[in-house]
């Protein structure tokens, strides 16, 4: 669909959850990250860009990436997404304080 020129959010959303699923979280952030550049209130699509982050072994950008996705669930009364992302958000952290100790 995409060489064919028929690209949007929920085809990249979808592309993006169906590689996180095959664990390829690097392809799928591209995907995502095309999802949410297409359709930035896409909450849905927010909190698969972070896990697909996270998966990636990018932690920081993940905690940016589900910050900016709790703004928009949060304003967009998408509470179920917000809280998610909060918990995903706060593994994050607890991986990025967690490489900071072992460098130590």
């Amino acid at each position: 669909m995409l060489a064919a020129g028929h690209d949007g959010p929920l085809l990249r959303f979808s592309l993006g959850e169906q590689l996180l699923k095959a664990n390829e979280p690097g392809n799928a952030a591209v995907h995502l990250a095309a999802a949410v550049e297409q359709d930035p209130e896409y909450s849905a699509a927010w909190k698969h860009y972070g896990q697909a982050l996270a998966e990636d072994n990018r932690p920081h950008e993940a905690v940016q990436v589900f910050e900016k996705g709790i703004d928009i669930a949060s304003r967009r009364g998408d509470h179920q997404a917000a809280k998610e992302m909060r918990v995903f958000a706060k593994r994050a952290r607890k991986r990025l304080t967690d490489n900071d100790g072992s460098r130590t």
